[in-house]
């Protein structure tokens, strides 16, 4: 993937830096060891929460519905064409990266809500997706890479829901998914130093790899 078109996106879903957050760590790690490799790659981190993230709602359901019915987008309302725009502009940056990196905490055996809400505006049916003549689902963005990087507290095997949920919605759109999870760091807290070299490691050999 090395060269000066590769764009990377790299989605930063907890709301503190890498000096209070393992998961921005890993984050933190896989840039900077990737730019080593790739140093024409451009970079773009999105912040979730920094930045408004669309939840679906009457304005987004009511918005499609009149868009799919004929209706022009000017004679909506302000607010669901603020709504529509600032979606489809977050699924358009995911559509105009080359790697996308997910970086996130596991909370309560799922991801951050803004994670959940910014998926929503990346699976879109008919332009990351479509259903074929038999019903099923068939990814759009085939090429694309995503790596996953979690860190959890407790030991999952890499099962955990929101891990699982990443993979899945991965595979789904038609990503290559690779992952880097790290987990036990407050199951055994006396060695979390250790695990977590052992997990940034990984990142940096995925990094240079990928």
């Amino acid at each position: 993937m090395k060269g000066i078109f590769v764009r990377v996106l790299i989605v930063r879903a907890h709301p503190l830096e890498s000096n209070k957050s393992r998961s921005m760590t890993m984050a933190d790690t896989f840039r900077d060891a990737f730019k080593e490799t790739h140093p024409d790659a451009r970079v773009e981190e999105l912040r979730l929460y920094e930045v408004a993230i669309p939840e679906i709602d009457m304005d987004l359901l009511s918005g499609w519905e009149a868009l799919a019915g004929g209706e022009h987008f000017a004679h909506l309302t302000q607010q669901q064409q603020a709504k529509l725009t600032l979606y489809d502009n977050y699924t358009d940056q995911f559509l105009n990266a080359d790697l996308v990196v997910v970086a996130n905490p596991l909370w309560n055996l799922s991801i951050p809500t803004r994670l959940k809400a910014w998926v929503d505006t990346i699976c879109r049916s008919g332009v990351t997706f479509r259903y074929t003549d038999t019903g099923a689902a068939e990814g759009l963005v085939q090429g694309k890479k995503l790596v996953h990087l979690q860190a959890s507290g407790g030991h999952f095997g890499g099962n955990d829901p929101a891990a699982q949920y990443i993979k899945q919605i991965g595979a789904f759109l038609g990503c290559e998914v690779s992952s880097v999870i790290a987990e036990g760091l407050d199951h055994e807290p006396h060695r979390a130093d250790e695990i977590m070299n052992d997990t940034l490691e990984r990142v940096r050999d995925l990094a240079k790899k990928i």
